[in-house]
């Protein structure tokens, strides 16, 4: 008699399925493909999904191990099955690594805990106002929590106390069930300036055409383009789809949260890495079930199994932390134009400096004109540093500081914007030139002022500063050079003792209740000058502010990225959107010592047009991306000899494509990473859709010793 078995794909990093008996009722009823199953791997317990596929290699019936538990959770959709297999082939990655992402909140499959309400006895005495209350409350909200109930009546929790205490009120301990999904209000057409609405117009028709494709919304800082495509949400919605939208950091949700808020009248559902285990498990759950109209959230929200997804907005495209670096490295854009395909959804991407590549995919450009509030763009102006130097152990020129001091001197704020964490990037010793650097990684300590620490910011490794060299063993020799944010802001208070100031850094913008605090400062006007890195650059409104100064523009323009020039004039241009966003004109003056770079060229005389025209013609005659594909096979070990000498075999072993430039093996510019030594080879060829697949043939055979790994990165962005 043949057992009867099925395919389960495990949330682990292996290629393959496992089969697994069916025993028992489920014999007699298999579990659709896509339902969670609870199944014996080795000494453990682990939930997988029931998959199309069997594994390898056949498994005698015998050693076949059977199914636990089939889970009650709605089967993972066909559309996620079929993403998660593409996903594995486009970044060379096991199956099960992929699968990981979406099972990402184990505790979801738990059952909801019960809760204690209170319901009516039906008691009949002599109440007073309050107490009445208090059932009228119950008879437009039903069972409640006490505090809830005391909350929704407008009394003390004490009211409520006494209604228990009379035996007008029971506890009853209830199935705690999962929300309603929330009701979103309808469009209202007076909010859109006319440049809006005709942007929105043309937006509805493309989604609605039929043809698919991805609609690039494009427009300066502050056009408006976030109302846009909370119009086509709205229109989502109204279809009966769902609506997903990205975000690079949790920072720029707070204003973007009383955005959609003030639109739709209710909250979106939200998923990034801020939430607490309880908020992940819920969020999961209701995005499963179907219960999330809308969820706004990070990169890895493209993983929730949304089961009716009818729209994907990428909001500030362009921003680099949508690829992942670790573990399943993927680039969070590429994955959503995947699903949206599957799942026959339409996708808008939405940027004031889309990429090269994302302008050549979308279909539909679409530019939306003019400014929504402001009266004319900033007034943009190079500082050339060689000229216009600042004092000796100071880092703002002359004309930033009289800037600075007219904007406060007329009650503006002010921002000032280094790409740099802590106070300074480089500590060293005046007697023997001895540098602080990271034990674990070939990068100096950074010193932080606050809490007098060197910390490496790649492994994490710090030490308090001390007090002597310790290679020498001078004492007060030891000095800072370069500067950090936490420099400027410290030069700042000298200058300005007065002025309220703040540091907007990852260092200080842990979560995003703290990003929401910090951008409510700015609104109260309880902060005249905000210091940060990138996460300034990112959406902002800030009606007050009308001077942005850059500290450094120089220092993305350095290393081997190809998308170098391209990245700092997106970053440069962003910034230069937060000043004069309002009726008030914005000023921006941009530090640098390559005035004649073409980038800061391009940022001087507001010229994007012509900027992306040469970047283009250039990317094209090197055959760099998009004219091109890169892929980086990074090996890295405790051992450097080791490594060096595997990454020559790779290479040896290499097969042999036409128009295939294999470049290396070398030392990866961050060589030494948390204690492993690390040799990159980049293989650069022509625009080839099937490079994943050529790559995974070369690296089939491949046989490392166990203390080294290798890691693929298909289309790299990042080059350290």
């Amino acid at each position: 008699m043949t057992v009867a078995t099925t395919a389960v794909l495990l949330p682990m990093p292996l290629p393959t399925c496992f089969d697994y008996r069916l025993e028992g009722e489920h014999a007699a009823a298999p579990p659709p493909l896509g339902s969670y199953v609870v199944v014996p791997f080795g000494p453990r317990r682990v939930i997988g999904v029931v998959w199309e596929r069997g594994s390898a290699r056949p498994v005698a019936e015998a050693r076949l191990k059977p199914i636990q538990a089939v889970l009650g959770q709605p089967p993972l959709p066909a559309a996620l099955r079929r993403l998660v297999e593409a996903v594995a082939r486009a970044t060379v990655t096991p199956m099960g690594a992929v699968l990981r992402l979406v099972l990402s909140t184990p505790a979801a499959f738990e059952a909801e805990p019960a809760r204690s309400v209170l319901v009516p006895t039906g008691a009949g005495i002599k109440l007073s106002a309050k107490q009445q209350q208090v059932l009228a409350a119950f008879a437009a909200g039903g069972p409640q929590p006490a505090a809830a109930l005391a909350r929704a009546a407008g009394v003390s929790a004490g009211v409520v106390k006494t209604l228990v205490e009379k035996g007008v009120l029971r506890s009853e301990t209830v199935a705690q069930g999962l929300p309603d999904p929330p009701r979103y209000q309808p469009p209202d057409p007076a909010r859109l300036t006319p440049a809006q609405a005709r942007a929105t117009a043309e937006l509805l028709a493309a989604l609605d055409d039929g043809s698919g494709g991805e609609v690039l919304l494009e427009g300066q800082p502050g056009a408006g383009k976030t109302e846009i495509y909370l119009e086509a949400i709205a229109a989502t919605l109204a279809r009966g789809r769902s609506a997903l939208v990205l975000l690079p950091e949790i920072a720029l949700g707070a204003q973007w949260l009383d955005r959609f808020t003030s639109r739709f009248g209710a909250e979106p559902l939200l998923w990034h890495s801020g939430l607490t285990a309880l908020q992940r498990r819920r969020a999961w759950k209701l995005a499963a079930a179907g219960r999330a109209p809308v969820v706004v959230g990070a990169r890895s929200a493209l993983f929730l199994p949304m089961p009716e997804l009818g729209l994907v907005v990428i909001d500030e495209e362009h921003d680099t932390s949508f690829k992942q670096e670790d573990g399943v490295i993927y680039d969070a854009r590429d994955v959503a134009r995947r699903r949206a395909a599957l799942q026959d959804a339409r996708l808008v991407t939405c940027s004031a400096t889309p990429s090269l590549e994302t302008q050549g995919l979308a279909r539909t450009h679409i530019t939306v004109e003019g400014s929504f509030a402001a009266t004319s763009k900033p007034v943009m102006a190079l500082v050339d540093l060689r000229r216009d130097k600042p004092l000796r152990g100071s880092f703002l020129a002359p004309a930033l500081r009289q800037a600075l001091a007219s904007a406060l001197e007329q009650g503006e704020q002010a921002m000032l914007f280094l790409n740099r964490r802590g106070y300074a990037p480089l500590t060293l010793c005046r007697a023997c030139g001895f540098r602080f650097r990271c034990p674990n990684c070939s990068a100096w300590l950074v010193a932080h002022r606050f809490g007098q620490r060197l910390t490496c910011h790649h492994c994490g490794y710090g030490q308090h500063q001390p007090g002597h060299c310790p290679d020498c063993g001078a004492v007060d020799s030891l000095a800072v050079s370069g500067p950090g944010v936490e420099r400027v802001q410290e030069e700042v208070r000298a200058l300005f003792p007065e002025a309220r100031t703040a540091l907007m850094t990852s260092d200080t913008v842990t979560s995003a209740a703290r990003a929401s605090s910090l951008v409510d400062a700015m609104l109260q006007r309880r902060i005249d000058i905000l210091i940060g890195t990138q996460l300034i650059a990112k959406g902002h409104h800030f009606p007050d502010l009308t001077l942005v100064g850059v500290v450094d523009a120089d220092i993305g323009l350095a290393g081997g990225d190809p998308r170098a020039a391209e990245r700092s004039f997106a970053m440069l241009y962003q910034l230069a959107g937060r000043a004069g966003r309002e009726s008030r004109p914005g000023r921006v003056l941009i530090q640098t010592y390559l005035p004649d770079h073409p980038v800061m060229e391009a940022l001087a005389k507001g010229d994007r047009a012509a900027f992306m025209a040469a970047e283009q013609e250039e990317r094209a005659l090197s055959g760099m991306p998009p004219y091109g594909r890169l892929a980086a096979l990074i090996l890295a070990g405790p051992d450097a000899n080791q490594v060096k000498q595997a990454a020559r075999n790779l290479v040896r072993s290499a097969p042999d494509h036409p128009n295939w430039h294999i470049l290396g093996p070398a030392p990866a510019p961050l060589a030494l990473l948390r204690g492993r030594w690390r040799e990159r080879i980049l293989v650069k060829s022509p625009p080839d859709p099937d490079l994943p697949d050529k790559i995974a043939e070369w690296l089939k055979p491949l046989r490392l010793p166990g203390a080294l790994r290798l890691q693929v990165d298909i289309d790299p962005q990042s080059f350290f």
